[in-house]
């Protein structure tokens, strides 16, 4: 490896949504720091086969209701 052109890796600590914490080597900021998930794989719809929910407020769909929404047919 060239010298002085790779990014420092070192070892975190990951916390999931659950609490539970393990730690890995990152270099994800500094070492020791803990990296805090809002969504993992026992939370979300895709690994837990649970109902995804779509939140479509401020999207295309949204966009198109509120444009055509005195249309009447």
């Amino acid at each position: 490896m060239k010298k002085d052109i790779h990014p420092d890796y070192h070892e975190i600590t990951v916390q999931m949504t659950d609490g539970t914490e393990f730690k890995t080597r990152s270099t994800y900021g500094k070492p020791g720091d803990k990296l805090k998930l809002d969504i993992d794989s026992k939370s979300h719809p895709a690994w837990t086969g649970g109902p995804a929910v779509v939140r479509d407020d401020v999207g295309q769909v949204a966009k198109f209701n509120k444009r055509f929404a005195g249309l009447k047919i």
